[in-house]
């Protein structure tokens, strides 16, 4: 295939985009894997057919395939996570490139965002803790705010990060120290301009990798237990102009942290091996399959072409397990969540409390989960997992 494919979760997170994109690029050749969205706060798991494990934040998911990556403007790039993540994966800097005028994430910011999560006590949000909310909101407030490019011009680096460094100050944090950590990564990593992101589409079919999911958007999520990111395909279709969008569920439900999660239900047989509570986030919870949330991700979206479902082997040993497709709200059932105007946080915000008042009106175990998905998200499926390998994927529609 030549087309591009854009891997985007349909739900809260942690669906398996990693793992997703990972058998994308060991199923055909992949010019390289374009990051469009989040930061370091992601974690998508791989797990290689010889049992190599990584969890990827930065790099792309195709980097054990050999795969490129590049970090689109729309990144949050934290050159020490980086740094961290380049060490255990073999420092790959070969195959990375940045575009320098992505939005650069610093120690001053990920304490702040840890003291405000902190001082909302009971009421937090269930932020990862490493700032990429700040990131974007001192952006908005500051037309200097730092960005990669800025780490190639010493004179305007120190300028900059000195800024932060006034605006969040913690006393833990030298500014020396934090100048020369970003130095050293101007000078491991290529940054380019933004046409190298339509050189890279131009060269050969490539992938876009999302971070977290459609239901925590910042302006479609449930408000205000949101990222500060465009989780959706917007971010691709302003740099791609023909692309497939391949959705991403797991065969049951996820959220990690706090917020309206409409079939959570606690107590059921869904082992989970690479999410736990944090300290941040807060608890990973696990529910029935929520395909009245999931179908309103798809529409807000703007469709998918295709879907992915992953951990199709839960249902099998959890018998319990169901698909939920309508909600009570008191004396009302409802079937579907209507999306209010686009950025109208207001919306959000009072969807969100409603959603907190509803349960599950109907739940049922069907006999093909393959089926029934794509029959209630309204796509056809191109990848069933039942494991975390590629070889534990079956591709049915090409991509």
């Amino acid at each position: 295939m030549t087309e591009h494919i854009a891997v985007v979760d349909l739900g809260y997170g942690d669906a398996g985009k990693g793992t997703v994109v990972d058998a994308l690029c060991a199923a055909s050749p992949r010019r390289a894997v374009l990051r469009f969205n989040g930061g370091a706060q992601a974690a998508h798991n791989v797990i290689t057919e010889n049992g190599r494990h990584h969890t990827f934040a930065q790099f792309g998911s195709g980097t054990l395939r050999g795969v490129p990556t590049h970090l689109t403007r729309f990144m949050i790039v934290d050159p020490l996570a980086l740094a961290g993540e380049a060490k255990a994966l073999g420092n790959p800097f070969h195959l990375l490139t940045v575009d320098g005028d992505a939005l650069l994430a610093t120690p001053w910011h990920r304490a702040a965002n840890r003291r405000r999560e902190v001082a909302r006590g009971d009421a937090r949000h269930g932020s990862c803790g490493m700032g990429v909310g700040e990131t974007m909101g001192y952006a908005l407030a500051h037309t200097d705010a730092p960005r990669v490019a800025d780490v190639l011009s010493p004179a305007r680096l120190r300028r900059r990060l000195a800024a932060v460094q006034d605006a969040l100050p913690c006393p833990d944090i030298a500014l020396d120290d934090v100048i020369d950590a970003f130095t050293a990564f101007g000078e491991a990593v290529r940054i380019v301009g933004g046409d190298h992101t339509a050189r890279l589409l131009d060269e050969g079919p490539c992938v876009f990798e999302g971070a977290q999911g459609v239901l925590l958007d910042e302006w479609r999520g449930w408000h205000p237990y949101t990222t500060w990111s465009t989780t959706t395909f917007d971010n691709v279709a302003e740099l791609c102009g023909s692309f497939r969008r391949l959705g991403v569920v797991r065969a049951y439900t996820t959220r990690h942290g706090a917020g309206p999660f409409v079939t959570e239900t606690p107590g059921l047989d869904l082992p989970e091996a690479h999410n736990g509570a944090d300290a941040w986030q807060g608890a990973f919870r696990t529910g029935h399959f929520d395909a009245v949330a999931h179908r309103y991700a798809v529409e807000v979206a703007g469709g998918a072409d295709a879907l992915a479902i992953t951990h199709l082997d839960a249902p099998e040993r959890c018998p319990e397990l169901g698909i939920c497709t309508a909600y009570r709200e008191g004396g009302t059932i409802w079937d579907r969540i209507e999306p209010g105007p686009h950025r109208d946080l207001a919306y959000q915000e009072r969807l969100t409390e409603r959603l907190g008042r509803a349960t599950p009106a109907a739940t049922h175990r069907p006999d093909n989960w393959v089926r029934e998905i794509s029959e209630l998200l309204g796509a056809p499926i191109a990848i069933a997992s039942h494991g975390p390998r590629s070889s534990d994927k079956r591709m049915s529609v090409a991509v």
